[in-house]
């Protein structure tokens, strides 16, 4: 039994964004063994911050607030801290 995955993904778009289209696809493609929190999709422009702070590097992928991806979707990242664990 994997332990659920705390925290939560908020990946920041923005419509008509294909980057963020693509990026979003990949995340949905990404391997079986990776156990990842749920994701919202959140558009950057939604909150001054993300858009002063992210809005021209679209799509970033945020783990409780903190960029783990952004453009392109790193699946080594991913892997390194996501990825199912054995019980010791």
């Amino acid at each position: 039994m994997t332990a659920a995955v705390q925290g939560q993904l908020i990946l920041l778009t923005r419509d008509g964004c294909t980057l963020c289209d693509e990026f979003l696809q990949d995340l949905g493609g990404a391997p079986a063994s990776l156990v990842l929190p749920p994701v919202a999709v959140v558009d950057v422009d939604s909150d001054t911050t993300w858009q002063r702070r992210f809005g021209h590097r679209i799509p970033v992928l945020l783990w409780d607030g903190l960029p783990i991806c952004e453009a392109r979707l790193d699946i080594a990242e991913l892997e390194r801290l996501f990825r199912r664990r054995q019980p010791v």
